[in-house]
């Protein structure tokens, strides 16, 4: 059972950054859907298939370019992306998004494609980081939509076949069961991503002490 509690407490600049970034789209997901958790899982889960994508392409192409071992990041990354994905196909079945909820899906993804590849270039830690904390914010809306499901102010309905094909859910399964196993998905997520982001913490801390002893050598001989 996963800790739906879990939060990563921010440690330093990057995290604070990171967890600024998660708070803004938490702010206009709110403000645009408010307790439309349906709608609001078809648009946020597009976005929500685009790091894993952009971070595997990004780590193949590194892993190619300085010959080194992805060491396994880059099938998790791409299974990320993919488990994102389905996702996405189970919530259109439940939501039926409108022409209008279409093209903003469209815009978001365009941009956020575009902004995540600039910020994974530019700090793989912080970009690891931002998907954890999107993935806490996941995990707290999911027991929202669950909570809204069981009070009954939301209705119950079967589950979508493709979900009950991905997640080999028993036949009479509802919507509910498919929150919770989306929910543990989050969870899963969330969890990886913040190991990706302290691994690569204790890499450039590494190299920091590293360039630091050899400044010290140097100034010794001087």
């Amino acid at each position: 059972m996963a800790d739906l509690e879990k939060h990563h407490k921010p440690q330093n600049k990057s995290d604070h950054i990171a967890l600024a970034f998660t708070k803004f789209l938490r702010f206009i997901a709110d403000t645009f859907f408010k307790k439309k958790y349906g709608h609001r899982a078809v648009v946020l889960e597009t976005v929500a298939a685009v790091p894993g994508m952009v971070a595997g392409m990004l780590t193949h192409l590194r892993s190619l370019r300085k010959m080194e071992d992805d060491r396994g990041w880059i099938k998790i990354l791409l299974d990320e992306a993919e488990n994102e994905r389905m996702h996405l196909m189970t919530f259109i079945q439940v939501a039926k998004p409108t022409s209008l909820e279409r093209f903003i899906i469209i815009i978001a993804q365009f941009l956020f494609i575009i902004m995540y590849s600039i910020i994974y270039l530019a700090s793989q830690r912080t970009a690891h980081r931002i998907v954890g904390y999107f993935e806490e914010e996941a995990v707290f809306s999911y027991t929202e939509y669950l909570k809204e499901l069981e009070s009954g102010r939301i209705d119950d309905q079967p589950a979508p076949k493709i979900a009950i094909d991905y997640w080999n859910l028993p036949l009479h399964s509802t919507l509910k069961d498919v929150v919770r196993v989306v929910r543990d998905d989050e969870a899963g997520h969330r969890d990886v991503n913040h190991s990706f982001a302290r691994i690569l913490n204790e890499k450039l801390l590494k190299k920091k002490q590293s360039s630091n002893k050899k400044e010290d050598r140097t100034f010794g001989l001087k």
